[in-house]
């Protein structure tokens, strides 16, 4: 019973059920039993029908059925010609082209896996970095003029707290005075670095400061805050959904490389060799 356990067993079975699931879902690509025979039964034709109604957004006429067989039929002989002839032998694009349509094996399995609730709230919870939203803020600022001492920055300060309209000759008027919902980026991007976060620590209803911006002193209004945080599971369900597909779409890239790595007898240089060979 410890052959259960072995991980390489799992990763097999896995890399098994993959193909075996490929297979039955697109039996247009498996080998033919003659290579000198091409076979264009029924269920190879309504692929090609789903591709064209896919790209047409209708189904073909009977004329463009014609035209569609005999274009598959003459792209199948160019195909295995040209492998005949080993044409795809050392041609990057076709390698690269290859090794994308065998992670697309596992990416169309992930893709159509439907996970319960308890798996994507647990998907949620490990990951929260990726679905928390960023705290936000909504405030007014009145930026002080160059060289005011503190005793003048109190007086404005005062004032603004009083409802009164310090005087302009006192206030930088460079920036926007109102910012409505932003974040941490949006603030530092207009303020500069550091602006949000010592506006986040002020007392909100009322005016404070003064704070530090990239271009001064400011006296801010915090008028609103929030906090950001984990979002519950039915706010974010789609993306959390599509994340947990993708991350079970790499893990079974792996678990599928690991188990075709087994078949393969692999020679491969030492480290000591590539660091002598790179530096030749």
């Amino acid at each position: 019973m410890k052959l259960w356990k072995e991980p390489f067993l799992h990763f097999a079975l896995l890399g098994a059920a993959i193909f075996v699931w490929f297979s039955l879902a697109n039996p247009e690509v498996a080998t033919e039993a003659d290579p000198d025979e091409i076979v264009v039964d029924q269920r190879l034709f309504e692929t090609l029908s789903a591709q064209f109604s896919a790209k047409m957004n209708r189904s073909p006429l009977p004329e463009e059925a014609e035209a569609m067989v005999d274009r598959y039929v003459r792209d199948e002989i160019m195909v295995r010609e040209a492998l005949a002839l080993g044409l795809d032998q050392g041609d990057g694009i076709v390698r690269n082209r290859l090794v994308q349509k065998m992670g697309f094996l596992t990416t169309s399995a992930a893709q159509s896996a439907v996970p319960d609730e308890a798996t994507l709230e647990k998907h949620l919870q490990e990951n929260a970095d990726r679905f928390r939203s960023p705290a936000s803020a909504s405030f007014e600022q009145y930026g002080l003029a160059e060289g005011l001492d503190e005793t003048t920055i109190k007086s404005v300060l005062d004032e603004l707290r009083n409802g009164e309209t310090p005087p302009a000759t006192g206030r930088l008027q460079l920036l926007p005075e109102v910012i409505k919902t932003s974040d941490q980026r949006r603030v530092d991007g207009t303020f500069g670095s550091g602006f949000f976060a010592q506006v986040q620590e002020l007392p909100p209803g009322e005016w404070a400061g003064p704070v530090q911006s990239g271009f001064g002193l400011h006296l801010v209004l915090l008028v609103e805050l929030d906090p950001g945080g984990l979002p519950p599971l039915e706010e974010v369900r789609d993306n959390v959904l599509s994340d947990w597909r993708r991350t079970l779409g790499e893990e079974l890239t792996k678990a599928q490389v690991a188990a075709l790595m087994e078949s393969y007898e692999v020679t491969r240089p030492s480290p000591e060799d590539l660091r002598s060979w790179v530096t030749q």
